[in-house]
């Protein structure tokens, strides 16, 4: 046979198996991203995930120094951030200032649910945390929670880059109040949950627009 022949049959061949590895690779990735797709459409999901709020107002569980959040119409900015661990249970607390001398806390944590809380400290409190419940500004709170914590901080948040606290959690409906012990005694501050479309955030690199 023909030597130019040969070669001939044999480039064929080559490209014989190169085009059906190259079919056959085709049909996987199709058969993949259906199968991808299927999962999306049909796998458990949690009925009362936040995902779609988080796409419109932003996700608070992604706050970090330097970005802003809008809570209620007045904007802040994240200067420091302070994230909080119990017993392989974590939650995140964000100083957070206006720069024009209104200055609070917002607190994030999923317990399952997130919960986003707006806090303001309070200045010359003489009730003490230890009883069932507290009464404060006329409003009765109840005991919810006590434990201490390891706690990291970065950015500007007033306390030492790492140590532990101690601190005792009321409710009362949507209303918080907490004692927080960071080793100069306790500190007390109020708080209210926040809904979705009370708040929006605005990561650093995407400030809001007037």
């Amino acid at each position: 046979m023909d030597i130019a022949l040969i070669l001939i049959i044999a480039l064929l061949a080559i490209i014989a198996v190169f085009v059906v590895f190259h079919i056959l690779g085709q049909r996987k990735l199709r058969e993949a991203e259906a199968d991808g797709i299927r999962q999306r459409a049909y796998a458990p999901a949690d009925p009362f995930s936040s995902a779609d709020d988080d796409a419109v107002h932003g996700n608070p569980r992604e706050l970090e120094p330097g970005d802003m959040v809008e809570i209620r119409g007045t904007t802040y900015a994240v200067r420091g951030t302070m994230t909080l661990t119990q017993d392989g249970f974590s939650w995140v607390e964000h100083f957070i200032d206006t720069g024009t001398g209104s200055k609070a806390w917002i607190s994030v944590e999923d317990d399952p649910d997130l919960e986003v809380v707006l806090w303001q400290e309070q200045k010359g409190v003489t009730v003490v945390p230890g009883e069932i419940t507290v009464d404060l500004d006329g409003r009765r709170y109840r005991f919810d929670e006590a434990g201490s914590a390891r706690f990291s901080s970065l950015g500007t948040t007033g306390v030492a880059g790492t140590g532990r606290m101690a601190y005792q959690d009321y409710e009362a409906g949507d209303e918080r109040l907490t004692f927080e012990d960071y080793g100069f005694g306790w500190e007390c501050g109020k708080g209210q949950v926040l809904h979705h479309s009370e708040y929006r955030v605005y990561p650093a690199d995407s400030g809001p627009t007037t």
